[in-house]
């Protein structure tokens, strides 16, 4: 049987993200958006909540099409809140437009938002090695720089805790623990 990180239980959707996705940079912007938004809604929620209702959320966010998205209005953002697909929350719903817009401003600042946000590992992941669930951090002076940087540019949610998780997602860090299967795979992907 093979070992994996302490989070992910027994749920084979959980499995199959933690297994193919979770950890591995990602570089394109698409991607990094959706991970983005995503990890928006998860704020106070459990992510098992939000990898259920993902594929509501590409239906509802034009497979998260921030150019689209930038641009949606007070008839879509009421559809929005009528859909019981995703997670009805009205900020949340208002950040992800508002994110959408500053992304964009961030593309045309940096020519992709990967140059930006990868320019803060100054391009390739952090390999971690943390040997136990405790000593796997919320948040880290970098997330708290990020974040900072990001707010300064108009996002909202961005806070140092979903920040650091957007960066473990995505593979800005390789936070899987040594004894996961997964750590010497991404580590192997990367070099």
């Amino acid at each position: 049987m093979k070992k994996r990180c302490y989070w992910v239980g027994s749920d084979p959707l959980y499995l199959e993200y933690h297994d193919t996705e979770w950890g591995v940079p990602l570089y394109d912007d698409r991607k990094i958006f959706e991970f983005l938004i995503l990890e928006t809604f998860q704020a106070g929620l459990s992510w098992m909540t939000i990898l259920k209702k993902r594929e509501n959320f590409r239906k509802a966010l034009d497979n998260f099409d921030y150019k689209k998205i930038s641009k949606y209005g007070e008839i879509k953002f009421e559809k929005l809140m009528n859909n019981k697909g995703i997670i009805r929350n009205r900020l949340k719903i208002k950040a992800t437009i508002t994110n959408a817009q500053a992304f964009i401003e961030i593309q045309k600042e940096f020519g992709t938002f990967s140059k930006y946000i990868w320019n803060f590992v100054d391009n390739k992941p952090i390999q971690n090695n943390y040997s136990s669930v405790n000593d796997v951090p919320a948040k880290t002076e970098l997330s708290d720089k990020i974040s900072l940087d990001l707010k300064k540019r108009g996002f909202k949610f961005v806070g140092s805790t979903i920040v650091y998780s957007h960066m473990q997602a995505t593979g800005m860090v390789n936070d899987h623990t040594p004894d996961c299967f997964r750590h010497k795979e991404v580590k192997k992907e990367i070099a």
